[in-house]
């Protein structure tokens, strides 16, 4: 037993970092709903403030290895999992092709005004300004359907153009940085095919799925039973993430892209999952996905902003990161949406949130971007994640006596 013991404590943090990170996971979004910010503000501001950089209760090392290592690992991919399910087929598809392909277009022009707009900050490379047009052309839907839904306005002809645009915007950008993330590491070669047979292992999964939902119905709905003892709805949704991306790693991939694909994949094929995506995202964002934050926080490479080109450049792609959505808004007038409406839209797609944190991780392993632009992403989500439903909610004041109508949840 003592060798047991032993080995546990070799892998195992200390006793300090067990006790604030425990705290903190707990008092945080407390603190956070008193003070009005997103929890994932403070979590980070939180790691900033124990890591090495200020406190040093908490070492760079320990957060970037062993046992916490494992866990904000295992956030991290339970965060790209919930961003899946937070695509909604089932708008896209009442919408029509109408919005649909509008939202396509006006997507498109952000990608166009944000290529631009990067070009004037003076990146050092190619590779660095397509990752971060396609960085910073990502929404947040975490950020979008609360706004609207506390405004009533989600199921108005607003909310519905922006949660369309919105999704297409998250899930576009997400998967173009997983697969350009792909070639940088692996470039023309053979190792390229990894993507295409990704594919076909997601599209075969995705046919095997519906076919057994179809044929043993009263199966498939013992996976969203709230009282189940056994929650096979959660065993379920955890072994679907875990092969995926163990599939992603078995390729050569980055294994967010398995966790991403494989939560939009059974958003997809389950469109009502009860309160089963309420019961993941409660032990998810509960503690595992705040000790990813934490890390970050961590981790921050606070001495790169003292450096002022370091911190002018990220300053640059902050300004360009709004204004790419907010000059394109007033075409939502097209859809007959007031100025205003149109204006209050566009502020909501400049609102960023954790997966924006997540891609820029990525960003930084595969060398494309440094650590003084990742940390340039985190104050993007800082400044966005406070001002955009702010500003939403004075642009876009709250409807009296309308019932919101949210896609949202009848998956």
């Amino acid at each position: 037993m003592s060798e047991v013991v032993f080995a546990v404590g070799g892998v195992l943090p200390s006793a300090t970092t067990f006790i604030v990170i425990g705290l903190a996971a707990f008092l945080l979004p407390l603190v956070a709903r008193r003070v009005g910010l997103p929890a994932v503000v403070l979590e980070i501001m939180f790691g900033l403030l124990i890591g090495p950089q200020i406190l040093g209760l908490i070492s760079t090392e320990t957060a970037s290895e062993g046992f916490i290592l494992v866990l904000a690992e295992l956030g991290l991919f339970l965060l790209m999992f919930l961003a899946g399910f937070e695509i909604n087929f089932t708008s896209l598809e009442r919408e029509g092709r109408g919005p649909i392909l509008f939202g396509f277009g006006f997507y498109g022009l952000i990608v166009v005004l944000s290529w631009f707009g990067l070009g004037l900050v003076g990146l050092d490379n190619i590779n660095e300004q397509i990752f971060l047009t396609l960085l910073i052309s990502a929404a947040s839907l975490g950020i979008i359907i609360p706004a609207l839904r506390g405004a009533k306005r989600s199921g108005t002809q607003q909310g519905q153009m922006t949660i369309v645009i919105g999704i297409l915007a998250e899930f576009l950008a997400a998967t173009a940085i997983i697969v350009f993330a792909v070639w940088i590491k692996n470039g023309w070669g053979i190792e390229l095919l990894a993507v295409p047979l990704f594919v076909l292992i997601l599209l075969a999964t995705l046919w095997l799925m519906r076919t057994l939902a179809w044929w043993y119905p009263e199966r498939a709905e013992r996976l969203f039973v709230g009282n189940d003892p056994d929650e096979m709805g959660i065993r379920f949704s955890l072994s679907l993430l875990f092969v995926f991306v163990g599939i992603s790693l078995a390729l050569g991939m980055d294994p967010i892209l398995g966790a991403f694909m494989a939560g939009a994949m059974f958003t997809f094929v389950f469109r009502n999952s009860g309160d089963l995506e309420a019961r993941l995202a409660g032990f998810s964002y509960g503690f595992l996905i705040p000790i990813f934050f934490i890390s970050v926080g961590i981790r921050f490479p606070l001495d790169a902003l003292a450096d002022s080109a370091v911190l002018v450049t990220a300053f640059g792609v902050i300004v360009v990161a709004i204004a790419a959505k907010l000059i394109p808004a007033p075409l939502l007038m097209l859809r007959g949406l007031t100025l205003r409406d149109s204006l209050g839209a566009g502020v909501l797609l400049a609102g960023q949130l954790s997966v924006i944190i997540a891609l820029a991780e990525v960003g930084v392993q595969i060398g494309v971007i440094g650590e003084g632009l990742a940390a340039g992403a985190v104050l993007l989500v800082g400044v966005t994640a406070i001002l955009s439903p702010v500003l939403f909610r004075l642009l876009s004041p709250d409807l009296v006596g309308v019932r919101n109508d949210d896609a949202s949840t009848d998956r």
